[in-house]
């Protein structure tokens, strides 16, 4: 390198020494160096349970070290709090959303920062305004007046994404920051980035999505088992290099093929309609069979109503109005807890809010909704309970000593394993998933796909819905594609090109595309 190259290199402006954190019976890291340069993009990657997280945590003033220094422009820092770090230059955005349900939109952005008049009286006009301008910078116009729990996952992503925005900062860090958005959301988020990289700001990205990362990355650290394990320049860091680096091999599992024998519908829905609140539908006349044995992925982009077809089915929506059969039995008027015991389970996209209880051990959070199955005359069958947790525990290899580990202390990905073991203990004929995968490393991903793959050998109708086009082709025998609330194609995955799926996800109100109608050959 020149000497004038050199002066023009970016500096490291944050540099983390010997980081260790221990947790009662687990070495979360350990000796872990990571060096994050001004007006780049310093990409952390590594599989769930890797200290991707805890590292960040620890950053941020989440978290405290058990050992290490943090350097800040050559000077050793300490945070005492996300407050504290963030006043003296970094802010994060969480993967797990570090939102208030109860408060508005506004007052999530500026909380513990109000901009005041005179000192004293909080200028809520004046927030509301920055509140729009930092939407507005991510191309979205969410009213700021909008209580947080009103909002769908997808728009409290771009809030939290807004709330760091808010802030002057010198390093942010973003832990899966486009695990919610649409492909078009994503778009936005990257010029952000790049205009932040031109102001100065150092970015600290972490996804489990390769081709973002090879896309916008400057500087690449990969964790392994809680350790430091390489380290590359854009350019050098390929995909196999990142994945031989992640996991021992350069090449992601490949695709199982399997024969599919699909039966007889398992769930029919017909004329489902879940009114939208000042007027028409999110989920609008919705009519369609899934079937024994068969894997069916519903894509869609943010909004198009997926999340709302599935509580509607799961009968989490009050006001749906339609018809909805398991086995030809109706289970339109029945509450959640005999749709379940019917044969149907949702496995919820905010595995945090709807999936698990806190305070509860990754055991008890197993088999939470199958107690029924281990309890004679009002008393659970511990031996029965814990045989079935046990067998779960081992399959789905969930990261954790054993499982009377409290479930805050696993990793995303590794508390997702839990929740789609909790369906999988109530013995579904029907499982429902949205966006099964967000969060999870590329090994627990096949881990998830295959677990999907043996049900539907088993003869259960699998169905997940999916913003990941490349999850949609991985797993699925049938596609079916949604916008604006209606299903607008209805394809075998092998006729489901992506120009078909992405020109159906933008659709209007147009009747659902047949094999033979393909939109790529609409004038």
């Amino acid at each position: 390198m020149s000497a004038l190259e050199q002066a023009d290199a970016p500096r490291v402006i944050l540099r983390a020494e010997k980081m260790t954190r221990v947790f009662p019976g687990t070495v979360a890291l350990e000796d872990v160096d990571f060096d994050v340069y001004e007006r780049s993009v310093n990409v952390l990657i590594g599989e769930n349970g890797a200290g991707k997280s805890t590292l960040m945590r620890i950053l941020a003033g989440v978290d405290q070290a058990t050992s290490g220094r943090i350097l800040m422009d050559g000077e050793e820092v300490s945070f005492s709090s996300v407050l504290d770090a963030s006043q003296k230059g970094i802010g994060i955005v969480f993967q797990e959303l570090n939102l208030c349900p109860n408060l508005s939109v506004t007052e999530n952005i500026f909380l513990g920062r109000d901009m005041t008049r005179g000192g004293i009286h909080i200028d809520m006009s004046r927030q509301r305004e920055r509140a729009r301008e930092l939407l507005a910078r991510l191309e979205h116009d969410i009213d700021p007046d909008t209580l947080v729990d009103d909002l769908r996952i997808g728009e409290q992503q771009i809030v939290e994404i807004a709330k760091a925005l808010a802030d002057d900062v010198k390093v942010l860090i973003m832990d899966e920051p486009t695990s919610a958005l649409s492909a078009s959301e994503v778009e936005v988020l990257f010029r952000v980035i790049a205009e932040l990289k031109k102001s100065g700001v150092a970015i600290i990205y972490i996804s489990h999505r390769l081709e973002e990362l090879v896309r916008i990355g400057d500087y690449f650290t990969v964790l392994r088992d809680g350790r430091f394990q390489a380290s590359a320049p854009r350019g050098e860091a390929t995909i196999p290099w990142i994945i031989r680096q992640m996991l021992g091999t350069s090449e992601f599992a490949k695709r199982q093929q399997r024969e599919v024998k699909v039966g007889e519908p398992v769930l029919s829905v017909r004329n489902l309609k879940l009114p939208r609140v000042g007027g028409g539908y999110l989920v609008d006349d919705v009519s369609v069979d899934f079937r024994a044995g068969e894997i069916v992925g519903i894509y869609g982009l943010l909004g198009a109503g997926r999340s709302e077809l599935f509580e509607s089915l799961f009968g989490l929506r009050a006001d749906a109005r339609g018809e909805v059969a398991i086995g030809g039995k109706a289970i339109d008027h029945l509450p959640v807890s005999r749709r379940i015991a019917a044969g149907l389970f949702l496995v919820p996209e905010d595995r945090q809010r709807d999936g698990l209880i806190q305070n509860l051990t990754v055991g008890r959070n197993l088999s939470l909704a199958s107690l029924a199955k281990v309890t004679k005359l009002f008393t659970v069958q511990n031996g029965a309970e814990r045989k079935a947790i046990d067998v779960l525990f081992r399959s789905l290899r969930i990261k954790a000593p054993s499982p009377e580990t409290p479930i805050t202390s696993l990793s995303g990905g590794n508390q997702q394993k839990v929740v789609i073991g909790k369906s999988l203990m109530t013995e579904p004929r029907v499982l429902l998933l949205d966006e099964p995968t967000r969060g999870i490393d590329i090994g627990a991903k096949e881990e998830v796909f295959r677990t999907m793959r043996e049900l539907a050998d088993q003869g259960l109708a699998v169905v997940f819905a999916t913003s990941d086009l490349k999850e949609v082709h991985a797993v699925s025998d049938r596609v079916l594609v949604m916008s604006q609330g209606r299903i607008t194609a209805d394809l075998p995955d092998h006729e489901a090109t992506d120009e078909i799926i992405v020109r159906a996800s933008t659709k209007g109100h147009a009747a659902p595309i047949p094999a033979n109608d393909h939109p790529a050959q609409d004038q």
